[in-house]
């Protein structure tokens, strides 16, 4: 194929995406006001409400919640357009595995959502509201806990695609087993920054929450680089 055709082939394939995400995206929206009470649960107990401060502001979170959540029902329809456009360059032998392909970054994007969900945002939020606590009192914008919880979410779920990565790269002859274990020390500071700009909190407790599955994610990739390598 030119570079011309690629092109062409690339913006199709983004064309579907958005118009998945888009379709999504307008089902979502009657169901925007349930969404926003399940993005409300992790802060059960310590916020008691949200409020906003604009007339439009409603319309736009409820627009905006509406987006995320086409955005993961779409995940698997972008993740079968990545595939479809790089397919191509990869051996034949490998193309069949798209269904796997799939499900895999599916299902370790939604175990990463699910920690952050019931574990990482809980005590964050506990956390971070107890500082003022006595002094302060918490007025919470609703648009500013939507990017924060969202946020928070979509990183946890992105970082659980180590796995995944791991076996890709070393399908390409990138990395191996060998590589990923040597580095496991530069690994280790790699992760406690990462875990330290995800969790928006200074304490330990919270970063190491995030810090220990991401450390099993990274042994769990350095075994599935090793039965990747496998013949």
């Amino acid at each position: 194929m030119s570079v011309t055709e690629h092109l062409e082939e690339l913006r199709r394939r983004v064309i579907i995406a958005l118009v998945s995400i888009g379709a999504a995206t307008l089902a979502s929206v009657p169901f925007s006001s349930y969404l926003l009470k399940v993005l409300k649960t992790p802060a059960y107990g310590v916020i008691q409400r949200l409020v906003f401060f604009s007339p439009e502001e409603a319309f736009s979170i409820y627009m905006r919640i509406s987006f995320l959540s086409g955005l993961v029902m779409a995940f698997p329809v972008v993740l079968y357009q990545f595939w479809a456009f790089v397919s191509p360059a990869i051996e034949d032998k490998f193309k069949s595995y798209i269904k796997y392909f799939v499900i895999s970054c599916s299902a370790t994007f939604a175990a990463g959502c699910v920690f952050a969900y019931y574990v990482l945002l809980p005590n964050a939020l506990k956390f971070l509201l107890s500082l003022g606590s006595g002094e302060l009192e918490a007025v919470i914008s609703a648009n500013r806990y939507i990017s924060f919880t969202t946020g928070i979410i979509f990183c946890c779920g992105l970082v659980f695609q180590m796995p995944v990565l791991s076996y890709l790269l070393t399908k390409v002859g990138l990395i191996d087993a060998g590589f990923l274990r040597g580095k496991f020390k530069f690994a280790l500071v790699i992760v406690f920054v990462i875990a330290a700009v995800i969790t928006p909190t200074t304490d330990v407790f919270n970063m190491t929450a995030l810090a220990i599955p991401m450390i099993l994610l990274y042994e769990v990739s350095i075994w599935v680089s090793f039965l990747a390598k496998r013949p």
